[in-house]
């Protein structure tokens, strides 16, 4: 199995309600590679809820204790970010999975940026929570800008080859 940020195939799970849905991903989800999730809705967190960002830091850094997320209303979100990575990560060692397709930008599944922390639309290198945790054991990121139709046949390949051994 692929995790896939649930949002990329359709489903209503983004703060606002609403999905980026992605028109290459949801054709590829028909062939049943796909597991959907969202580490956001795992942390119990509702929809709609108010944005939040890293503040000036990176996944990695809030994994180590050395960073904190805040909703757009000042409420520290850290621990929920925590809590979903944790729980994506054990349906992740559950299915075996090796690769993940996550939305970029997310304080969860950014895979390459993130948002600053100022709320501004600006970005920063770095990846979201559950990215980071996710590749901290083992299982490779990838954002769906990273997606072409050849570089998604060859991680549905190796993925099918690797659950036939």
């Amino acid at each position: 199995m692929i995790l896939i940020s649930a949002c990329l195939v359709g489903h209503r799970v983004r703060y606002d309600g609403g999905v980026k849905t992605n028109e290459l991903m949801l054709k590829y989800n028909e062939r049943g590679r796909f597991l959907a999730v969202c580490p956001e809705c795992f942390a119990m967190l509702p929809i709609p809820r108010p944005p939040m960002e890293l503040q000036h830091t990176t996944g990695q850094k809030i994994l180590a204790g050395k960073g904190r997320a805040l909703d757009k209303t000042g409420k520290d979100t850290t621990e929920y970010l925590i809590a979903g990575a944790q729980k994506v990560l054990k349906i992740a060692e559950a299915y075996h999975v090796r690769v993940a397709i996550l939305k970029e930008s997310s304080p969860s599944c950014g895979t390459h940026l993130v948002h600053t922390g100022d709320f501004d639309g600006k970005k920063m290198k770095g990846m979201g929570v559950c990215a980071a945790l996710l590749e901290q054991h083992g299982i490779k990121c990838y954002s769906e800008k990273d997606m072409t139709v050849g570089r998604l046949e060859s991680l549905i390949a190796e993925d099918k080859l690797h659950d036939r051994q």
